[in-house]
Formats: structure tokens, sequence, C-alpha cells
């Protein structure tokens, strides 16, 4: 696809990978809507970088029916849905797992993308055209210790994906999912303070640039899956 006056829609667009994307986006000439709860924070990114700031949490479906009210009325279509909001909840035990945190986690990992891309696949099928990314992670390959709900959370996400693009490939959209091992972002961090830069580990930049790399193949191709590894992380 070509980016330029494309239109995207970036979840979680206020930090981490999804500003990232998001300004990665608009610096080749795409048009970019960007969600995220917190106002200020979101208000203040999309000033710095130029992009459409919704306040949205993806698990609630009236702000999801917000997001593309707004889309439609701003720009009146949607070429890419950018599934970037995740959460990563508590780390728990088996002996120690909450009903609470399967519910927090789910809420946004799995229901909230999957209502963004209902909303998504809507416009798509009408145009015959579209892309959606669903940034997951590495432990949606691999589950690991304490990794309960996070990593099913992903699993799920990886499970989706395959039945999106089973269902959507005759409408000419492209389904992708990208897999990032650890990034430096605020994932895990209450606050949402960014994590200082580590020279052997991925930035959130690394995935813009697969995000975005993914996408730019002829509309003819598409990646059904990326994995991005840090080179050597140790």
């Amino acid at each position: 696809m070509q980016i330029k006056d494309s239109v995207f829609i970036v979840t979680g667009g206020s930090a981490g990978i999804g500003k990232a994307t998001a300004k990665m986006l608009i610096e080749k000439g795409g048009k970019v809507l960007i969600t995220g709860r917190n106002k200020e924070r979101l208000e203040s990114v999309a000033k710095e970088i130029g992009a459409l700031p919704v306040q949205a949490d993806v698990a609630k479906e009236k702000d999801v029916m917000k997001t593309y009210d707004v889309l439609m009325k701003e720009f009146g279509k949607l070429d890419c849905l950018i599934n970037n909001a995740g959460i990563g909840g508590k780390w728990e035990d088996v002996f120690s797992l909450s009903n609470q945190n399967f519910i927090d986690v789910y809420s946004v990992n799995v229901i909230g993308a999957a209502l963004m891309a209902r909303e998504a696949a809507k416009l798509f099928k009408l145009q015959n055209y579209g892309n959606i990314v669903n940034i997951s992670s590495t432990a949606g390959t691999k589950g690991f210790a304490n990794g309960t709900v996070y990593s099913s959370s992903k699993f799920a996400l990886r499970g989706m994906t395959q039945c999106w693009q089973a269902e959507l490939r005759k409408y000419n959209v492209r389904v992708i999912l990208v897999n990032p091992s650890e990034v430096t972002t605020a994932f895990g961090n209450d606050e949402r303070v960014e994590r200082p830069e580590v020279k052997n580990k991925l930035r959130p930049i690394e995935i813009a640039h697969t995000i975005i790399s993914s996408l730019e193949m002829d509309d003819r191709g598409f990646i059904p899956e990326v994995t991005v590894w840090a080179t050597n992380p140790f």
C-alpha cells in the first residue's frame, strides 16, 4: 500500500510502539487518528506528531463507536487499523490466578482488539480493500512462568488474526500479526513512564519500521505473521 494520503487508526498511540508508528506514518504522508485513555498525554502527543486524537478505551464499546464516528467525520474512510493498545496485567503464577486479572487484560488485548477490527472490517468489506495490523508479542508464541493471563491473551489475538485472515482475504483485506520481543516502552508500568533506551534492546522504532515495511509491500501480497527479536539482548 501507499502510505501517503492513506488513513490509519493507531490504538494506544500516545506512547511506545503506537506513538513511534503513528509518527513514522505521518512523516511518510499518512493521515493518522490515535487513541488513548489519558486525555492530557494523548492530546500532547497528537500535537507533537500531527495526529488526530480521540480519547478512547478500546475495552469500552461506546468508545470504539466514538472512534469510528470521529474517523468518518474527519476522513471519510479507513485504509488501515493498527491494533496496538494492550496491557500486561498482573504477573500471577497458577496458584494465585485471579478472575479480575483475566477480565482486565482480556477486555483490552482480546475484546478491545476484536471490537476495533469488527468496525474496520465493515468498512473494508464495503471498500473491498483494507489492512489490519495486530500487535501481539513473542509471549503469544511461547508461554512463560507467571504469564498465564498475558500470554494467553496474545495467543488469543494470534488465533483471531488467523480467523480474520480466512474471513477477510476475499475482500482484499490483509491481516498482519506482529510479534515483538521485549521493547523498552512504558509497558507494565502503572505510571506509563517510558523506560530509557538500552543499547542492545529493541526500541519502539524497530517495531514501527516492521509494521510500515510490511504494509508497504504491494497489495497483491502480504506477510501473515512476523516476529522481531533483538539481535543480542544479553
